[in-house]
């Protein structure tokens, strides 16, 4: 019996070392991340791409999503332990702590550490600022016909929705648009893993979720349920995070480049239509009689595919999309991302910018 004491005990002391290692390294990360000039852009150039390319690559041997897979396990594992243990809460702490501890360590290493690196436009040589009600009307009318063009041609080859095999191909064509995008742009070049639909993609839907990166195993998961045109760019939004650039308004933006420069017209599609829609969203602030003469002049299928998104998204409005909403505005400003998830709508400035030319000259 005293043996097994002792045995028992070693564990207990083990399992609390662990836990206090792993929170350890964490809380030094985040420090250095957050008061160490340029550690931030330091890991995420030589640490962040050795592990995409460890874990990063065995996970995405896997055809189903393993953060997916991982949660199930996880829920199991915390009922199954927690109905072991019941009589001996100190060991469910214990198992808490640890569990806690290791997530959080995950988190930062393959994550956290992202939010202080340097941000994807300042590689760009973009000049951003403020921009004129006017530029931003000249901006939607240029991406409403582009949006138009693509359009026109997906109809000429049969229709703006997408078969069964269609959508299969979009994970390996995401894949193949954030390569090609890295050929111009050397700061996202590298491994890419294919990034996967969730079996469950109502467990997105319902926290009003298109996507989501997943920083424990390393993986980008979309919502295979919205509707289609969305798909393309949410692939390749979330693969831009295995680069390291975690703002939300620089993904959307990479995500957007991404797919208009695919040979994919429907990728094309996708990166138009999604960012008219940050484009008019913003415009309808300024200029509501301007933003709805623009809307009125899509053609009538692309008008559709909006409705259906719209009647999508809206039956799962709700108090769990609005504590979703909530949490994630809280996650934002916790690493260092002010605006919270106002963040999203600078990517029209980004855009503004990277149509300069054109819309000046117009």
């Amino acid at each position: 019996m005293k043996g097994d004491e002792r045995k028992k005990s070693r564990c207990r002391a083990a399992a609390l070392l662990s836990s206090a290692v792993l929170l350890s390294g964490a809380l030094l990360l985040q420090w250095l991340s957050r008061n160490v000039n340029g550690f931030g852009q330091w890991y995420s150039v030589t640490v962040y791409p050795l592990l995409v390319g460890s874990i990063g690559r065995l996970c995405g041997l896997f055809p189903f999503s393993v953060s997916e897979a991982g949660l199930y396990l996880l829920l199991l594992g915390i009922f199954w332990y927690g109905i072991r243990n019941l009589r001996r809460p100190a060991a469910i702490v214990k198992g808490g702590l640890f569990t806690a501890a290791l997530l959080f360590f995950l988190y930062t290493a393959n994550c956290g550490v992202n939010y202080y690196r340097q941000p994807f436009s300042a590689y760009l040589g973009l000049s951003l600022g403020e921009s004129s009600a006017e530029e931003l009307r000249r901006l939607c009318l240029l991406l409403e016909g582009k949006t138009a063009e693509a359009a026109k041609l997906l109809l000429e080859e049969g229709s703006l929705l997408p078969d069964d095999q269609q959508k299969r191909e979009f994970p390996a064509l995401a894949r193949q648009a954030m390569e090609e995008l890295g050929e111009t742009y050397p700061e996202l070049s590298g491994y890419y893993p294919r990034p996967k639909p969730l079996v469950l993609s109502q467990i997105l839907s319902v926290q009003s979720l298109s996507g989501i990166y997943s920083p424990f195993t390393i993986e980008a998961n979309y919502n295979e349920d919205m509707t289609a045109y969305n798909i393309p760019h949410t692939a390749c939004h979330e693969l831009s995070h295995l680069r390291g650039f975690m703002r939300e308004d620089e993904a959307n933006f990479i995500g957007f480049l991404a797919c208009v420069g695919s040979d994919s017209v429907y990728f094309q599609y996708s990166g138009y239509l999604t960012a008219y829609v940050y484009a008019h969203n913003a415009l309808w602030k300024q200029d509501p009689e301007s933003a709805l003469e623009i809307y009125r002049s899509l053609p009538e299928a692309v008008l559709s595919d909006l409705s259906a998104n719209n009647a999508f998204w809206q039956q799962y409005e709700g108090r769990i999309a609005e504590v979703s909403s909530q949490v994630n505005d809280t996650y934002l400003k916790a690493n260092s991302q002010t605006d919270g998830i106002q963040s999203y709508g600078r990517m029209v400035d980004l855009l503004l910018a990277y149509y300069a030319d054109q819309i000046l000259g117009s």
